[in-house]
């Protein structure tokens, strides 16, 4: 036999009404119509419901006497007319009105209580599986089965006041039987609409594309080959999820909802109701997690992931905390304001704080195992947006303080929920500044970092230094979080008071400022050394041009590092880039120049030294040779340094070289010795120039004809 699956509140099942009504009245001993005493009592019951109300039941208990004295057999139920709710709610608002009047109130049978349990116990029972149950009336009243449930709710309450308590002892407990039930019935219809798939689904799907509000900034892959593509990075308008709204409870759900929170307070079920509702949203809020991806971790976890299995989880735990301050908070503190308005308000803002309570303490644990992983260069970024997300959420929290608080004064009540969510506020508080002294001492780690850059071989042709590129785009990257790192350096970081000059000056007012120079002044001095590893002092003097040109166009490319930088930085190294350039035509083609001088040597007393003649144009020609051979392998990868370095030799060289040819040239024979001397003609002179600092040697070319 198949076995059939549990019904929810199956006892209110219409089919089975009249059966467990027997069942339930033999078991709770409330209404035994077959015993002689109890067949008294309800007599007695009739004859004072005749004085005080006339003969409007005089019917009814007629009936039912008349029942008992037939035999007593339980089975004479089966004939009882179906009971009347609206007749029967009538009598009961009557004897809950008369209770409330300076008149004797007037009395209620035991009949007439039990038939009104049976009656609410009927009509939840055909309204299991129907749509429409809580929907309200025509005219706006309250629902008829919440309006009897919460008529069944008053009834309990003045039956077991002490003035009654001994005199409707088996209607209380009929009664309050019955409402048990009733509040079951009431507990799983209100869980089954708190999540309610479709509105669930709704909730997961309507913004997870869009949750992390701007664009997140993908750090650079800071390698040693060309420079990275940098990020677009749009500015954030604090609306959360694409400033779209917390997807929320249709009006109708919602005032259902209510009216069943109602019923349930009132009713004495507050525990109940509350962790009904509190358990359905905490799911909800794990359900839009998951959607965005993400999962939950202990902190051990997460302390031993590699940094690079870590990183995504980083930039998805932005994305969901995010989400969640802007949308979800947001959400359930409107639908908790909703579902427990008045009255009730003090419980919706105590549920709510419970739900954020929840929700931030469970995604805090991430940043604080974040926080205590080992520090590293790479981290810096996601880090600083980890303490970007948690500082905005501050005036957010702020705001909710603010509101639990005018709501616990409006209503003159004294709740704690202020000071949970003040817990909140200082638990961010703290995590905040945690994250903020990881981030400053893993900038301050930079200086570390190039201290120990020490290596002893020079980079092949002179080229941009790897260090160069990796700091300097590094620098680039971490001055698009100025204004943030300009916070966390006040917050979390001390100078030195000794710094001199401006940087002194600087430090007290920006302290972030003062460490990025003493980065920068700290890189310039490591290129300085490194640029004593080259035997060649041209070749040293190309390398500090490239590394302080590559730095350069960094900082006047990036408004960011530029603003932090300054124009008497910028201004300076452009001073030292004119030196270096001259060091090197000085090294390298001062004596090529001076070649291409008649110094007294080359004509004595008007006569030209032929001699001396032919062994300049050698020393020349090997001149030309050696340069192209050795400097057609240095680099100089800047286009526009390359061409300035061009154009400002060839100015130089290449007239000297015409105008010495022009004086000297015919000295030579025409034929074999023009040819074995004279290699070079001014524009072969000039191609080879053009051929420079390029990467590649090649030989010296034959002269031109």
């Amino acid at each position: 036999m198949d076995r059939i699956p549990p019904q929810k509140s199956s006892s209110f099942s219409p089919a089975t009404f009249r059966e467990e009504r027997l069942g339930r009245n033999l078991s709770l001993g409330a209404i035994k119509l077959s015993e002689h005493g109890l067949t008294e009592r309800v007599k007695e019951d009739r004859r004072e419901g005749e004085r005080g109300h006339g003969v409007e039941n005089a019917g009814e208990e007629k009936g039912a006497g008349d029942a008992t004295e037939a035999g007593g057999d339980a089975a004479a139920l089966e004939d009882v007319v179906e009971p009347d709710l609206a007749a029967l709610s009538e009598e009961v608002d009557a004897f809950l009105a008369g209770r409330d009047g300076d008149t004797a109130p007037p009395g209620i049978s035991e009949v007439t209580l039990d038939k009104f349990a049976s009656a609410v116990e009927q009509e939840i029972g055909q309204s299991e599986g129907t749509e429409d149950k809580w929907a309200a009336g025509e005219n706006g009243e309250a629902p008829p089965l919440l309006a009897a449930i919460k008529r069944l709710t008053a009834l309990a309450a003045a039956l077991t006041a002490a003035a009654e308590g001994s005199k409707y002892t088996i209607g209380v407990h009929r009664i309050t039987g019955v409402l048990h039930r009733a509040m079951t019935f009431v507990e799983d219809e209100f869980q089954s609409t708190l999540e309610d798939p479709r509105v669930a689904k709704a909730a997961q799907t309507g913004d997870t594309g869009s949750a992390g509000g701007k664009s997140m900034r993908r750090p650079p892959s800071f390698g040693h080959g060309a420079d990275p593509d940098r990020c677009v990075i749009p500015s954030s308008d604090g609306s959360g999820a694409g400033g779209e709204n917390s997807p929320t409870f249709p009006p109708e759900t919602v005032d259902r909802l209510r009216g069943m929170a109602d019923a349930m307070i009132t009713a004495g079920y507050v525990t109940e109701c509350t962790q009904v509702f509190l358990v359905a949203r905490r799911n909800a809020l794990d359900a839009s997690l998951q959607s965005l991806g993400y999962e939950k971790a202990s902190i051990d976890d997460v302390v031993k992931m590699a940094w690079e299995a870590l990183e995504p989880e980083a930039s998805t735990w932005i994305k969901a905390f995010r989400h969640t301050i802007n949308v979800s908070l947001s959400g359930e503190h409107d639908l908790c304001a909703r579902v427990f308005p008045g009255a009730n308000d003090g419980i919706g803002r105590d549920i709510f704080v419970d739900l954020a309570h929840c929700a931030m303490l469970q995604m805090l644990n991430f940043t604080e195992a974040v926080a205590m992983t080992k520090r590293a260069a790479d981290k810096l970024f996601k880090v600083l947006d980890m303490y970007e997300v948690i500082r905005d959420a501050g005036p957010i929290i702020d705001a909710f303080i603010t509101a639990c608080a005018d709501g616990a004064a409006a209503t003159d009540s004294e709740s704690s929920n202020t000071d949970a969510l003040a817990d909140v506020k200082s638990e961010l508080a703290s995590v905040r500044s945690r994250l903020g002294e990881s981030a400053a001492a893993i900038f301050c780690d930079l200086e570390t970092s190039i201290r120990a850059d020490v290596g002893k071989q020079p980079v092949p042709g002179g080229a941009v230094h790897p260090l160069t590129r990796y700091m300097m785009n590094y620098l680039k990257y971490a001055c698009e979080y100025k204004n943030t790192l300009e916070q966390v350096f006040r917050e979390h970081h001390q100078t030195d008071s000794d710094d001199d000059g401006a940087a002194a000056g600087e430090s007290s007012n920006n302290p972030f400022a003062a460490q990025l120079m003493e980065v920068m002044e700290l890189l310039h001095g490591n290129l300085e050394a490194k640029s004593r590893l080259y035997k060649d002092p041209s070749l040293c003097s190309i390398f500090l041009m490239n590394n302080g040109r590559y730095m350069l166009q960094k900082i006047r490319g990036s408004p960011e590092i530029n603003a932090v930088v300054g124009e008497a930085w910028s201004r300076k190294r452009s001073t030292d880039l004119r030196q270096y350039h001259k060091n090197y035509q000085r090294e390298t083609w001062s004596r090529v120049l001076n070649l291409l001088r008649d110094d007294g040597v080359i004509t004595v007393k008007g006569s030209v030294q032929k001699t001396v003649l032919k062994e300049r144009f050698k020393q020349f020609n090997a001149a030309m040779d050696e340069i192209q051979r050795t400097q057609g392998s240095w680099v100089v990868s800047d286009e526009q340094l390359q061409s300035e370095l061009r154009v400002s030799i060839a100015a130089v060289v290449v007239p000297a070289y015409r105008s010495f040819l022009g004086r000297f040239a015919l000295h030579f024979s025409a034929g074999r010795q023009t040819e074995k001397y004279i290699k070079l003609s001014a524009e072969d002179l000039e191609a080879i120039i053009d051929e420079l600092f390029d990467g590649n040697a090649i030989s010296m070319p034959r002269r031109r004809n």
